[in-house]
């Protein structure tokens, strides 16, 4: 082994970005800290979902409980939405977040640093439209986190309010069923599926 004057230097990651595809904000650029597993939600989904979406989210109150690059809050808030929560908790992506809005003037946006669930549970019942659970997927897939995130977030939408959701798998109609959901849209990008949930009719 070279003594430690003589190892080569390795340069920490520089930050990268994400662009925001449509709205007010179209193409400006979110920088993003580099952090392991990371997963900013492809452009191609983002425009796949907003389509599932329409493309005017105004007056829609969104919250994002894992908003990581803030890829899906930014987007809907550049769409109109009038209330945008961002929740994350590490504190580099947190800052970064506040420093994009900040840039953006987006005034609609409010950044919150903290546990996603601790969030989602002390989130307002019933008075959210949209919200974005994007949990990091983890080794062999997080299961337990996500079924939490899940079950955290029903109680918070408005009647008509619906759930994306990114997962390592497709949610089963039985699996949402028991939380009270259906799923209205599917989608596969790589190995993350993507799904629009909605509240179950009452039986």
């Amino acid at each position: 082994m070279k003594p430690a004057s003589q190892r080569p230097v390795i340069a920490p990651a520089a930050p990268g970005f994400v662009r925001i595809i449509g709205g007010l904000w179209k193409r400006s650029k979110l920088a993003v800290p580099a952090r392991p597993g990371l997963r900013p939600t492809p452009d191609r989904v983002r425009e796949t979902l907003f389509n599932w979406l329409g493309q005017n989210l105004g007056g829609l109150r969104c919250l994002d409980a894992f908003a990581g690059s803030g890829a899906l809050g930014f987007e809907a808030a550049s769409r109109g939405a009038v209330q945008v929560l961002l929740c994350e908790q590490d504190p580099g992506l947190a800052a970064s977040l506040r420093a994009n809005a900040e840039r953006l003037q987006a005034t609609q946006i409010k950044v919150q640093r903290g546990d996603a669930i601790t969030v989602l549970k002390g989130a307002a019942r019933a008075s959210w439209d949209l919200v974005f659970l994007d949990p990091p997927f983890g080794d062999g897939g997080n299961e337990a986190l996500f079924r939490q995130a899940l079950q955290a977030a029903v109680p918070l939408l408005a009647p008509q309010g619906c759930i994306y959701l990114e997962a390592p798998r497709a949610w089963s109609d039985e699996d949402l069923l028991a939380l009270g959901l259906r799923c209205s849209r599917h989608g596969k990008a790589g190995q993350v599926h993507y799904h629009l949930l909605e509240l179950a009719p009452a039986t």
